[in-house]
């Protein structure tokens, strides 16, 4: 690293996004426990990839992850929002530009070689990441609260369709976490950044 290297990603964002990688990782497991107790497809979730032992064990990692999820969120919205970073790095977002980009991965020819500007396909795989972490605190809200928010229970179609929704919010996270760690694997140099901020 260069004495004159710029910084990139400031210590409020590596440090956000590595509390998010730790809420949203015991998220994912402890939920997939929870999920196994009351199943709402055909299947069940292998128990060794778990976390909690048991329901109760397993709400318990669940609920200490979310609040970590929902606190740490709002401080990262919050700091992208008043240093003007959200702006500057998520727009603008023109759809030609990421129909380019994904003919673009299809081929392997999809460039990064300026880590300072995110691509149209990074712009919309990181703002669909924050829609649907919302959409999966509010589904998992009238889960969790569903007597007490009756109106967004109702919102999401009733109690059974909020754990659908939760479900398919969760899958979708784990689609794009295993995408983003295939595309760090392919540009290493982007794991350094998110470690060092240069």
């Amino acid at each position: 690293m260069t004495p004159n290297a710029a910084t990139v990603h400031p210590a409020w964002l590596r440090i956000t996004h590595w509390l998010n990688v730790i809420a949203v990782v015991i998220l994912v497991l402890s939920g997939w426990r929870i999920y196994n107790a009351s199943p709402i497809f055909d299947f069940r979730i292998p128990a060794g990839i778990t976390l909690g032992g048991w329901l109760g064990g397993a709400l318990l990692w669940h609920f200490a992850a979310m609040w970590l999820l929902v606190v740490n969120g709002i401080i990262y919205i919050a700091f992208n929002v008043f240093t003007g970073r959200f702006a500057r790095k998520f727009f603008p977002l023109r759809p030609r530009e990421v129909l380019h980009d994904i003919l673009s991965a299809i081929k392997g020819k999809l460039a990064h070689d300026d880590l300072q500007h995110y691509n149209a396909l990074q712009k919309l795989a990181y703002l669909f990441v924050i829609v649907d972490a919302t959409v999966i605190v509010i589904s998992g809200m009238a889960i969790w609260k569903s007597v007490q928010f009756p109106l967004l229970r109702e919102l999401m179609g009733g109690y059974d369709n909020a754990r659908i929704v939760h479900f398919v919010g969760m899958a979708a996270l784990v689609a794009f976490i295993v995408v983003h760690v295939v595309m760090v694997a392919l540009v290493p140099k982007t794991l350094v950044l998110m470690i060092r901020g240069k």
